[in-house]
């Protein structure tokens, strides 16, 4: 069995990753407390601490708890809410409802939060925690497949989940999470996600993949840069001007925001045109995606912007029955 923690230094910093097992409620506050404080939005909480407790894999349940606490200024490793820079939490699930539990392929693991302290964002953990969750979920729990889902409009969570780990999209889900505010959502934008799948036990890059391709892709969704009164001042933000829904070709494009968190945060002003444009993005993409994949286009890559290509991108290719590609 793979051990339930493990040291990792990135820079000048050591960081335990480690499973919860506690069976004492009150060591869960620390992760209502840290949800709270990178979600912003009171109203959604996680369960109380005594159901958390009792729901986790190594008390009574099927949840999964994991945290990363960054060591002390002394040395050495505290579990304690002040240490604690990041976690992630799931549980386990089934595909088929009528199947049920009987069959142990049918089961999935849902990865439901993920998230790192703003100040130890540019550590990469997001990363380790969520490759320490497969090998927990893997080689503790025995599951083969997490589910999880994501706002296609953020970069961040594209290049994690589809360029690096490889996740196969499932399905578009509109508005799936109803109003939904705080510093990572805004009420006004419709919550759409995309429903992922991670085969934890594949090797390599998806089926599809073809880096030499992408270039030749064509954008499906026209963009520009517009200068906006924001909420903290002037702006330039990319702005949607058109969709090409017609386009052709093995591989397409669809653009999205460098910073889609930032540009909402910048258009939550009280100007209904400025306001329009985060909607803008999300009822374009929509459009966008829902449109190829009901022609039997599917993402097989992410394009995050570097030096000399300004743009975030995702790469769509056609496949044929088989899901291969055409």
């Amino acid at each position: 069995m793979e051990p339930l923690e493990k040291t990792v230094t990135v820079r000048d910093r050591r960081f335990l990753l480690r499973v919860e097992t506690s069976a004492d409620c009150d060591d869960y506050q620390k992760y209502e407390d840290l949800r709270e404080e990178i979600w912003s939005f009171p109203e959604d909480h996680l369960a109380s601490t005594r159901n958390m407790m009792s729901e986790n894999f190594f008390c009574d349940g099927g949840s999964l708890f994991i945290g990363a606490f960054v060591e002390a200024e002394g040395g050495g490793f505290e579990t304690d809410g002040r240490h604690l820079v990041g976690f992630c939490y799931g549980f386990v699930g089934v595909r088929d409802k009528e199947a049920g539990y009987r069959d142990p392929r049918n089961l999935r693991f849902y990865a439901q939060f993920a998230g790192v302290r703003k100040a130890w964002q540019s550590y990469g953990l997001g990363l380790l925690l969520k490759e320490f969750q497969r090998e927990m979920v893997l080689g503790r729990l025995g599951v083969g497949t997490i589910i999880c889902t994501y706002d296609p409009l953020t970069g961040v969570n594209a290049q994690r989940n589809i360029h690096h780990f490889g996740m196969d999209v499932l399905d578009y889900l509109v508005a799936t999470w109803g109003a939904y505010g705080g510093l990572l959502n805004r009420a006004d934008v419709p919550t759409d996600r995309f429903l992922m799948s991670w085969d934890l036990e594949r090797t390599g890059p998806p089926p599809g993949r073809d880096p030499a391709a992408a270039g030749s892709g064509r954008p499906v969704i026209r963009t520009g840069r517009r200068r906006l009164a924001g909420r903290s001042g002037e702006a330039e933000l990319e702005v949607v001007e058109g969709l090409d829904l017609d386009a052709g070709g093995d591989v397409l494009l669809a653009p999205i925001p460098l910073d889609f968190y930032r540009l909402l945060q910048e258009t939550d002003v009280d100007d209904p045109a400025v306001r329009r444009v985060a909607v803008d993005w999300r009822l374009a993409t929509r459009q966008a995606f829902q449109s190829l994949f009901a022609r039997g286009y599917r993402v097989v890559d992410f394009l995050k912007a570097g030096p000399g290509d300004p743009v975030n991108r995702y790469v769509l290719a056609r496949s044929d029955p088989a899901g291969r590609r055409a």
